[in-house]
């Protein structure tokens, strides 16, 4: 792939899952439920906090989305794991886009929570800013991130780190 697109739709994205996005490597998003954010708004690689990239995804928040229904009934909100979870498909995501190949696996990362996505929030805004990005012998990731809901922060994640496996 020549030019690398800087933004994906909802429709691109489940294309990247089933493996069908032009150029794409062998990493792959997980499919709905699980794949947790809506569209890419920005990918680069050379911005963010540490010039070493970013991306921000969007997620459109109602009350009729699946967890909601499960955590907790009668009590409306978002699992934290879901929102870093969110944060880990990205990682992975940019892995893929730059180049690197093989299969995501989330290595860890430590998140701190000072708010919740409850059924009311209309929209979640993910962002991660890659600290480093190694190529080999294993493609690796190291980012931190951050979940917006409505505007205001609600989570901050430090050292989230991906593993791309089994690539040639």
């Amino acid at each position: 792939m020549t030019e690398r697109a800087n933004q994906f739709s909802y429709e691109e994205l489940l294309a990247h899952g089933r493996g069908e996005l032009p150029g794409q490597m062998d990493a792959r998003l997980p499919a709905p439920p699980m794949l947790m954010f809506d569209r890419i708004t920005h990918i680069a690689d050379n911005d963010g906090e540490f010039g070493k990239g970013s991306v921000v995804a969007e997620l459109d928040l109602h009350p009729d989305l699946w967890f909601f229904k499960c955590h907790f009934i009668g009590d409306p909100v978002m699992p934290g794991c879901l929102g870093l979870d969110a944060l880990w498909q990205m990682v992975g995501f940019y892995l893929g886009w730059s180049g690197s190949r093989g299969r995501g696996r989330a290595l860890g990362g430590a998140i701190k929570f000072t708010g919740q996505a409850t059924s009311d929030i209309k929209l979640l805004e993910y962002r991660i800013d890659i600290k480093r990005h190694m190529r080999s012998p294993l493609p690796f990731g190291i980012a931190q991130g951050l979940v917006k809901a409505d505007g205001e922060t609600i989570y901050v994640a430090e050292n989230l780190r991906v593993g791309l496996i089994g690539g040639a």
